[in-house]
């Protein structure tokens, strides 16, 4: 006759394997998800930085401040969309010291800052309208040239 030990033993033969798959896939699924989090916020931060970069060379290069805003929004909006980034609401914030008035005046110093989102990947809609995501922003400084004309104030 056969132990009851032994009639365990032979049930339990070849569960490790299956033990060992179900393990790896439960550990595997949220190592992935981190990881695709992971490289969606670097390329989502690269591509801010890369935006508030072209936004602020955009708007230095333009001959007045109501064209300068319209090329620093196109730029940026460009800037995301090479990085896939296309469709994230994107905002263009400009100031400028000392002269906030008229940014293209003398010597002053342009400041783009540029926010944006990057939607977590493989969430599902049953967590609502709003996907979560991560805010991203950047900023960057262009100092007007130095040996430009000055516009004399009327």
């Amino acid at each position: 006759m056969r132990t009851l030990r032994e009639a365990r033993a032979r049930l339990e033969q070849g569960t490790a394997i299956v033990e060992l798959v179900w393990l790896g896939i439960l550990l595997l699924v949220p190592v992935v998800w981190v990881l695709l989090t992971v490289f969606d916020a670097q390329r989502g931060a690269y591509g801010v930085s890369t935006a508030a970069r072209a936004a602020g060379r955009a708007y230095a290069l333009a001959p007045d401040d109501a064209t300068g805003e319209q090329r620093a929004r196109a730029a940026a909006e460009l800037a995301l969309a090479d990085q896939g980034l296309a469709g994230q609401p994107v905002q263009v914030q400009v100031s400028c010291t000392p002269f906030p008035s008229d940014c293209h005046q003398g010597t002053s110093v342009i400041t783009v800052r540029v926010s944006s989102r990057v939607a977590l990947p493989l969430v599902p809609d049953v967590l609502g309208d709003q996907a979560p995501a991560l805010s991203l922003d950047a900023s960057h400084t262009v100092p007007i040239g130095q040996y430009q004309e000055v516009r004399d104030a009327p």
